[in-house]
């Protein structure tokens, strides 16, 4: 265990020299500090898409050092992303079912996975069983809620079973989207997890190794939050 974290955080010393330091491609030094709202934590990952039609982008996570009214955001890591095969589109204003990806600045509730945490999670994990549901029916009771053992008012062939996405949910963590208080016919399952063979539904992907390392650097201490959004536009990053 010892020894993966040390590899995981010189892996993650290497992505801050390419990010903070030599500002590479894809690494937007100064995003946090141009965006309206960060969460208020010291904790923050973008996930950052070119145009609304994009299915592809960048995510980033970020650390702000030196403390909250005079620290500094730097970039911890950066890894190509997948969005939703219909694009991106405001949160505020997306409908279930359309392979959306929904733009906004939110919470990440907790993380979970079919296979065990990666070494150093810190965030609260849910392990996966042949039991465990995401309910997607909007007549259920647990809408956009996690089922361990399908409830009546919850349809298997509107819901996911997650172990059925091995790939995928191999590692994931929840996006604060739709979620406190939800909306019927808004959207339900909305994560961040490991990419598949394509774009997603809705979700935000990444490569397995780039999901481990976020894994193994988030703190719930440090209340992250995840903000998806494009370049420029009226659902820019940089407004959340």
């Amino acid at each position: 265990m010892r020894i993966v974290r040390t590899a995981a955080l010189a892996l993650g010393a290497a992505f801050l020299s390419v990010c903070s330091v030599a500002a590479a491609p894809g690494c937007d030094e100064l995003l946090p500090e141009r965006m309206a709202d960060t969460g208020g934590g010291t904790q923050l990952i973008t996930a950052e898409a070119p145009r609304t039609g994009s299915s592809t982008g960048r995510v980033t996570w970020w650390e702000r050092r030196g403390g909250r009214r005079y620290g500094r955001w730097v970039a911890v890591g950066s890894s190509e992303a997948r969005f939703g095969s219909k694009g991106l589109v405001a949160g505020s204003a997306r409908e279930q079912g359309t392979n959306t990806t929904p733009t906004g600045l939110y919470d990440l509730p907790y993380a979970f996975g079919i296979k065990p945490a990666p070494a150093g999670t810190e965030m609260a994990y849910r392990r996966v069983t042949d039991k465990s549901w995401w309910c997607q029916d909007n007549r259920s009771h647990l809408y956009n809620r996690w089922a361990e053992g399908l409830p009546d008012d919850c349809l298997a062939s509107e819901s996911e079973r997650l172990i059925s996405y091995g790939e995928q949910y191999a590692w994931a963590m929840v996006i604060g989207f739709n979620y406190d208080r939800p909306v019927r016919g808004r959207g339900a399952g909305i994560f961040l997890h490991v990419n598949g063979p394509g774009s997603t539904a809705g979700c935000v992907s990444v490569p397995a190794p780039a999901m481990a390392r976020i894994l193994a650097w988030a703190d719930p201490d440090r209340d992250p939050h995840i903000a998806i959004g494009t370049r420029s536009g009226p659902v820019a990053i940089t407004r959340y």
